[in-house]
């Protein structure tokens, strides 16, 4: 989480500001100052933030390499600061994959103190406060900002009595419709002198109208969402391999052929298997209940679990548990007095019984379905920010494939004589489940390794690692390695030939990782990696992706130009999250990275860029109700080229444009599937080329 995760053309600018509302322009903070009065000539600059729902702004306390820490700066006429400013609200953390660490944020709300005294306590005081900040949601980032806040304080009085001063003389209002700009700026005085101050090559180009592109083809931004549908089928396919397991096979024809056997309506004896069926998905759905009321509790409980050193080692140490049972050194049962109860209930007949039979079921296949259960909860919880209702889909995914076998062996029951029996086969399964387990386990050892930033396990050896694990596999399937419940003399089948050829296979693809490449290798582990960054191999200089794009628009033009490609803007963050997960595993993609390397000039511009403009060149915008917004990096400049422009203020967002200026199809927002992105892209492209 992970948080990730992304300014002034004198007057034209501004109104996009002002409108942040309306259109694509995001402002999903609101602020409030006040000055308290504490007594004693004391007081303290307040600034509280309010945020919509699902996005956040970063602590001041954020480690260094991942998004823009909160700054918050008090200064003015005969005021004299007290110590240092403070944060007041509930800090989240979360493990982000993008930045290999840590991130620190507030949601919903935040505020930011600073005390202060009169110099003179007999004279009025001129309060300025200023905040820098960036705000993020799972999606995008929006460009940092810095705001300014003016208020006067007198030394007699209460904090009522505060008022707020007159906008500072150099800022700009000019309340009017996005339409008007261009012919309220032609009219505004010193029009032309604060433009040319700002950037003389003109910030606004003309040709540009991204509402009526050159075409139409492409895709419109994505918004990402969680997918509950790969979760269901996740956990149905941990159910059906379950069902191959020694704990829950053989119990297969015993039950249908209770139902269906052993009552004199056959009838009614499919209809009790069916219910049992239902009882069993039940049962299962019911089991993600308390996550929903852990969450109710403390909505931010998984998102601590999934950002905790400790946790991630107890995950670690729980999947290597689970392996050793999975390859038979142990089992792992709940109490027998459980299982007990359940059976002694199942005495009471009719639907109460069935369900007590399901439940006993559950009970005593706990040994092998538990480590099962347990890797789909530890992905859950740290790879998503819905877990309470992930793991109600995963489970009922479980749940659905037992109730589906069940449920169609007790309607066809001459297919029971079509299963295998059972055998050596079963505990087959089971080892490879122990390896599987052990290749999880180190997942959750990394990231701890990554949130206490102490980067032991580099993507080499996290690889490495993982050959050693698959060449295990390979020779356990091949029989040259047993476990304590294997035969003797293991026969094998040509399913574990086959299955230990793939597992050979699965080394050369990892060997891969372990050579260094001008793309990065292992597109399919993407996100179980370490971070590409996190190696020996990484290098800063190297740019992204062996790329190295153009930081200037106006030089991305002229390349364009003398190349004859488009130009791709890439509006983007040093403190982006969702940037870098874009440029590791959405650019990378080799279908991709062709395209970024050959057919199109990059141009990324950073909106947080913190190297500052000429004194000439910077100035102040005025937002209204004592808000007043600074321009004075060239990361403020390259934001108000994207509102001004393109109506937008979040990163990434892409834009496909030909040499003079012109949108070539719909601009595209935020983390998005590759498909998507490589609609996006090879639409743009190839009109090009086709009109070129």
């Amino acid at each position: 989480m992970k948080f990730s995760s992304i300014y002034k053309i004198p007057l034209l600018l501004f109104f996009f500001i002002t409108l942040a509302v309306s259109g694509q322009i995001k402002n999903p903070v609101k602020f409030k100052f006040t000055i308290n009065e504490l007594g004693d000539n004391q007081y303290e600059a307040v600034l509280n933030a309010t945020m919509e729902s699902g996005w956040h702004i970063y602590s001041k306390d954020i480690p260094e390499d991942t998004g823009i820490p909160t700054d918050y700066k008090v200064s003015g006429k005969n005021i004299e600061l007290i110590g240092k400013f403070t944060e007041v609200g509930k800090k989240h953390e979360e493990f982000s994959e993008a930045f290999g660490g840590k991130i620190i944020f507030y949601s919903n709300t935040a505020g930011f103190k600073q005390k202060f005294k009169l110099k003179d306590g007999t004279k009025p005081g001129d309060v300025v406060a200023e905040i820098t900040y960036q705000t993020c949601d799972d999606r995008v980032c929006l460009a940092p900002n810095t705001l300014e806040f003016n208020k006067q304080v007198t030394p007699k009085g209460a904090a009522e009595e505060v008022v707020t001063t007159e906008p500072a003389k150099d800022s700009v209002k000019s309340p009017v419709a996005i339409e008007t700009i261009a012919e309220t700026s032609a009219k505004a005085k010193n029009t032309v002198n604060e433009t040319a101050k700002l950037d003389p090559k003109q910030l606004k180009i003309s040709t540009i109208d991204f509402k009526k592109p050159l075409t139409d083809c492409g895709t419109a931004a994505v918004e990402a969402s969680e997918n509950y549908w790969t979760y269901l089928f996740l956990g149905f396919i941990g159910g059906l391999i379950a069902l191959l397991t020694p704990c829950v096979f053989p119990m297969i024809p015993l039950t249908v052929s209770f139902f269906t056997k052993g009552m004199k309506d056959k009838a009614k004896g499919k209809r009790d298997a069916l219910l049992y069926g239902f009882f069993i998905l039940l049962i299962f759905v019911l089991l993600s209940i308390p996550f929903h009321i852990i969450d109710g509790i403390a909505g931010n409980i998984f998102n601590e679990i999934s950002t905790s050193v400790w946790l991630n080692i107890v995950f670690f140490i729980i999947f290597i548990f689970f392996a050793g049972s999975f390859f038979g050194y142990y089992d792992i049962t709940l109490p027998s007095s459980i299982a007990n109860k359940s059976s002694k209930a199942e005495e009471a007949g009719g639907i109460i019984g069935i369900f007590f039979m399901a439940l006993t079921l559950v009970i005593v296949s706990f040994s092998c379905t538990g480590p099962i259960l347990g890797s789909l909860l530890g992905s859950a919880v740290t790879g998503s920010s819905n877990v309470p209702m992930l793991l109600t889909f995963a489970l009922a995914g479980f749940g659905l494939a037992w109730a589906i076998v069940f449920g169609l062996l007790a309607l066809f029951p001459q297919a029971l004589q079509s299963l295998p029996k059972s055998g050596g086969w079963m505990n087959t399964v089971k080892v490879v489940l122990g390896f599987v387990e052990l290749a999880l386990a180190l997942k959750f050892l990394s990231k701890a390794d990554l949130v206490s930033k102490t980067f032991l396990i580099k993507r080499e050896l996290f690889i490495a690692i993982w050959i050693v694990i698959a060449i295990g596999l390979a020779l356990y399937l091949f029989g040259l390695i047993r476990f304590p419940h294997d035969d003797k003399k293991p026969k094998i089948s040509w399913t574990r030939k086959i299955i230990g050829i793939l597992g050979i296979g699965f080394v050369i693809y990892l060997i891969q990782g372990l050579v260094p490449a001008e793309r990065p290798k292992l597109q399919l582990l993407s996100g179980i990696l370490p971070p590409l960054n996190v190696s020996y191999f990484h290098n800063e200089e190297d740019g992204i992706l062996g790329m190295k794009p153009e930081h200037d628009f106006f030089t991305a033009i002229e390349l364009a130009k003398k190349e004859g490609k488009p130009i791709l803007i890439d509006f983007t963050g040093y403190g982006c999250e969702n940037c870098r997960k874009m440029e590791e595993f959405v650019w990378s993609e080799p279908d991709i990275l062709p395209i970024l390397q050959n057919d199109v000039v990059l141009a990324s511009l950073y909106v947080d860029d913190k190297e500052e403009l000429p004194e000439d060149q910077k100035t102040k915008i005025d937002l209204g109700e004592g808000q007043i917004k600074k321009v004075k990096t060239i990361g403020d400049r390259w934001s108000l080229f994207q509102q001004v422009n393109f109506n937008n203020n979040s990163q990434p967002h892409y834009v496909l444009i030909t040499p003079d200026g012109k949108v070539i199809n719909n601009p595209v927002s935020g983390y998005m599937p590759k498909e998507d992105f490589k609609k996006f892209l090879e639409c743009g492209v190839n009109y090009f080329k086709q009109n070129k």
